[in-house]
């Protein structure tokens, strides 16, 4: 197995430039998650890597080996794709060892790899099966089997899990786990779903209009965000964005109707700025009267109380136990200040 170096990767098309200056390293056998919302460049990262789309400028290694120019085929990477891409009139054990059969392996050497690969994602009473007599999961069980015989150096996969339901989006994330802790191999892998990047990941990537605007393990970017944009990603539901200005040393939130003493080294007076929330760290005043309680979500062990407050902002928070709110209820909001985070009205940089 191998690590992975991108150094100052662009990538245009025609004179429209997509990724820009990408640098990123990722440590042999780890598993890394690119995230970020829909045109933000990480499946065509992805694509890059796998040498599917060009490079334009900049490099990529793995391991020792520069793999810019190479073609796919010989840079040691195999890709799982989210449509399967299984051949219907094969087999599943045909399909697995199909693209080794091509490349004129030995069948002894085929048939050793398949067997491997259906002992580890637990396939043996499917062999004889084709696609069509498979459940969802069951077939992108399959299609990670065809790049597990491969034995790549790098793993690769694009938005896997996104074709299934809800129930066999979990159990295929468990899987994909404990695939990565048997083999030990580096994994990248590409979602929107924040909750598979949470759960899988070692490292994640936040890219945002073709850039990385923070790297670092799950709970080190839902605590420690550089910016805005990371902290209103990462988390769920999103954090509680308030608008604010500074003055006299503390920060001033309308819709929280409060003067906030936030231990960081605030701007001047006067410099607007943006204070984030997270909704497990408010809590319902009942006693309160500064926000209308328009919605609640109750989710069993935990509910979400939607509210207005009297600027016109709305906050989100969690509830767990059994004191619920109810819709129409007028209450008011308590919290931690040392909880908040302050961004920069303007460069919605992180005030530490």
């Amino acid at each position: 197995m191998s690590g992975l170096t991108i150094s100052n990767v662009i990538k245009r098309y025609g004179e429209v430039q997509v990724m820009h200056g990408v640098d990123l390293d990722i440590e042999d056998g780890e598993f890394c998650v690119f995230v970020g919302p829909s045109g933000c460049g990480k499946s065509t990262l992805l694509r890059m890597i796998a040498g599917l789309e060009e490079t334009t400028e900049g490099s990529i290694h793995i391991g020792a080996r520069d793999v810019t120019r190479m073609d796919p085929s010989e840079r040691g990477v195999a890709m799982v794709f989210q449509t399967y891409a299984l051949y219907p009139h094969m087999t599943v054990k045909e399909n697995m060892g199909f693209g080794l059969k091509m490349n004129g392996h030995p069948r002894a050497e085929i048939d050793k790899k398949v067997a491997e690969a259906t002992r580890i994602l637990k396939l043996e009473e499917y062999l004889s099966r084709k696609p069509a007599a498979l459940s969802g999961g069951q077939r992108q069980r399959v299609s990670i089997g065809r790049a597990i015989v491969r034995g790549p150096e790098v793993f690769l996969f694009d938005e896997p899990l996104s074709n299934l339901d809800a129930e066999l989006r979990v159990e295929m994330r468990v899987e994909i786990a404990r695939l990565h802790k048997e083999i030990g191999a580096t994994m990248i892998y590409v979602t929107h779903d924040q909750v598979e990047a949470m759960t899988l990941a070692d490292k994640i990537v936040v890219l945002r209009a073709g850039r990385i605007e923070q790297v670092g393990a799950p709970l080190e970017l839902y605590r420690d965000p550089d910016n805005k944009f990371v902290a209103g990603f990462i988390g769920s539901p999103a954090m509680n964005f308030l608008g604010g200005s500074v003055k006299g040393g503390k920060v001033q939130v309308p819709a929280l109707d409060a003067d906030l003493e936030i231990p960081v080294t605030l701007p001047e007076d006067g410099r607007a700025v943006t204070v984030g929330l997270r909704p497990e760290h408010l809590a319902v005043d009942p006693n309160g009267s500064t926000h209308i309680v328009e919605l609640t979500e109750a989710l069993g062990g935990v509910s979400y109380a939607y509210l207005m407050s009297t600027t016109g902002e709305k906050i989100v928070i969690e509830e767990r136990g059994d004191i619920r709110s109810n819709e129409g209820d007028t209450v008011g909001i308590s919290y931690d200040p040392a909880t908040a985070m302050v961004f920069d009205g303007e460069t919605e940089l992180r005030i530490r």
